[in-house]
């Protein structure tokens, strides 16, 4: 687990099965079956078409950096945390999301298995727009996790 703080998203009807597939690791996007659009945020149509023929599938989890910035002023728990990135990741399958990069390694150096979050920050100065990112998954302890990613 990220130093992040992981709190547990509010889940409605829309956006369950997107949560459901955190819990088990897996990115999981609404598409639309009349004109193929992968659809960001979840929800029931489709924003290109209004069409409510909606299906989900597993996305790859892969992406690149679209766009990030560094914080390094916060309060409350996100204090702790000084300094994380906040960015934009283009997912492979074209839908851009809002995310935290994340450390691929522990405390230890040890790198961290594939799909954990690394308990260390993203190294901020070797990040850049266009590098290749991959999904991890920060617990939040109520049954669903949050999408991070790592440099890949």
């Amino acid at each position: 687990m990220s130093k992040l703080p992981a709190f547990a998203p509010t889940v409605s009807p829309e956006s369950k099965p997107f949560w459901d597939g955190t819990a088990l690791g897996k990115i999981l996007l609404p598409q639309c079956n009349d004109c193929g659009t992968v659809i960001w945020y979840p929800r029931t149509s489709c924003p290109e078409c209004m069409s409510t023929d909606v299906d989900w599938f597993e996305a790859s989890g892969r992406g690149t950096i679209y766009s990030f910035a560094i914080v390094r002023r916060a309060g409350g728990p996100w204090r702790d945390a000084l300094p994380y990135v906040l960015a934009y990741v283009e997912l492979e399958e074209g839908p851009r999301v809002l995310t935290n990069i994340v450390g691929s390694v522990d405390a230890g150096g040890t790198p961290a298995p594939p799909g954990d979050v690394g308990d260390t920050p993203a190294p901020p100065g070797e990040l850049e727009v266009g590098q290749a990112v991959e999904a991890v998954f920060d617990d939040t302890g109520e049954g669903n996790a949050l999408v991070r990613f790592r440099p890949s």
